[in-house]
């Protein structure tokens, strides 16, 4: 079986001298800091890139490689609008083929509730002139011919796409720094550099970077730096598996997913798998903080997350990881550099039965790699992309749920542009930080 392609084993590809001071440092090789970094360097600005492990390490390699709109909080819905154009454009302007392809993502209806629930999305679709359509259980056949399974139809979005996320976050960084970002690898920021209540840089392992702006973008990091900067957000993280395929014959070109089973055609010819609607979420201290606030969503979706009591040494909420910590010595982000989490090996059994049951012509289904990434989720399923009031100068841009690889590009353009000053262009009254303790009820978003 192969490892997961991205380890803190791989060379180190970015190795950049860092600067004394630039005008933007960006916390996080992930696909929202990367994009950021990108449309910074775009914009002339001097912006350097710090990531404590690999590029795409964690999460933003790890996702099922979906990019699409179907399904969306209605305020993500003109963001992921403008992403489907960026990536069409990135794609054209890296060195290497990242695999988009418009394929399509269809939700599969297990029962009637389930097309009932999609029918609610429809308003949605329809607000924004999407291509976005109901299918009846003989289109849907139609879509699948070699399906055993018998779905009473699906939401069916045939612009959206998919990509290789451990291809593309990569390629992005090499774009980014072919346009003038500094990005540092094996570099964690150790904390910010904070004089008289303002953000004025960053202190990493490897010196100070002077800076009249901070994007934080750490994923599933995020929480634990701004809480030893006193700074408290109700972010969990959850771990989530997932397998890739053997070559196998096409029997679908783009992304599906049932009650049971999330699969994607990917450019090797395989698939890629994962169970559908399961999580599992270590116990910490993060989590007991934040129970109340995760309650809505818990009792929307009860059977959906498996609680397991200790996450491992060194993992972003386990009991030992320190909260608080000197800056001029090792940090948690040194102690754990790519967070790489275990698969559930039972959920890969049935994955691979799952798959090669609603497949039957396929035969047996091989998996040739396996992997599990922490999700960053928040409360009511939307991420922060927000100014942080407390800590002026920083700009906080996380808690994607799970859905930041496909809207990453436009999410970075519009981060680069609040550190720019600019208008974002969007509405991001849904995303803003203060949300979770100005007494604003909070809405859970679709999570289709």
């Amino acid at each position: 079986m192969k490892p997961f392609p991205i380890s803190i084993a791989q060379p180190v590809e970015h190795a950049a001298e860092l600067p004394d001071a630039c005008d933007v440092v960006v916390i996080g090789g992930g696909v929202i800091g990367v994009s950021t970094a990108l449309y910074l360097a775009r914009a002339g600005k001097r912006v350097t890139l710090l990531e404590k492990g690999r590029i795409a390490g964690e999460q933003s390699g790890r996702n099922w490689g979906w990019i699409r709109v179907q399904g969306r909080d209605p305020a993500e819905i003109p963001i992921m609008l403008e992403a489907r154009g960026l990536w069409r454009e990135l794609s054209d302007q890296v060195d290497t083929d990242i695999g988009l392809t418009r394929a399509g993502v269809a939700y599969l209806a297990d029962r009637d509730s389930d097309m009932e629930r999609f029918e609610a999305w429809m308003p949605n679709a329809l607000a924004h002139d999407l291509d976005t359509r109901m299918l009846t259980r003989d289109e849907l056949a139609g879509l699948m011919p070699g399906a055993a399974r018998d779905w009473p139809g699906a939401l069916w979005t045939a612009m959206d796409m998919r990509a290789e996320p451990f291809v593309a976050v990569p390629a992005l960084a090499r774009l980014a720094a072919k346009e003038g970002a500094v990005i540092r690898e094996d570099c964690a920021a150790r904390g910010l550099d904070v004089e008289a209540g303002q953000v004025v840089g960053v202190i990493s392992e490897a010196g100070r970077v002077r800076a009249d702006q901070v994007v934080l973008a750490g994923g599933a990091w995020s929480a634990l730096l701004l809480r030893r900067h006193g700074v408290s957000i109700p972010q969990l993280s959850v771990r989530a598996t997932v397998a890739q395929t053997a070559p196998m014959a096409e029997v679908f070109q783009g992304g599906a997913v049932d009650g049971r089973l999330a699969f994607r055609r990917r450019a090797s010819g395989g698939y890629t798998l994962a169970p559908s609607g399961f999580h599992e979420l270590f116990l910490g201290p993060d989590a007991f903080r934040a129970f109340a606030g995760f309650l809505p969503q818990l009792l929307a979706d009860p059977l959906g997350t498996k609680y397991l009591p200790f996450a491992p040494k060194g993992f972003p909420d386990a009991w030992r990881t320190p909260r608080h910590w000197a800056l001029d010595g090792p940090s948690p982000f040194e102690a754990m550099r790519v967070l790489n989490p275990a698969p559930n090996p039972r959920k890969l059994r049935q994955i691979a039965r799952d798959f090669s049951a609603t497949f039957p012509s396929l035969g047996p289904t091989e998996l040739v790699c396996t992997w599990s990434g922490m999700i960053d989720v928040m409360p009511d399923v939307v991420p922060v992309v927000d100014r942080v009031e407390a800590l002026p100068g920083l700009i906080a841009c996380t808690g994607m749920c799970g859905h930041g690889f496909g809207i990453g590009p436009a999410f970075g353009r519009i981060t680069a542009d609040i550190a720019r000053g600019l208008d974002p262009r969007h509405d991001l009254s849904r995303f803003r930080l203060s949300r979770f303790h100005d007494g604003s009820k909070l809405e859970l978003g679709p999570n289709l």
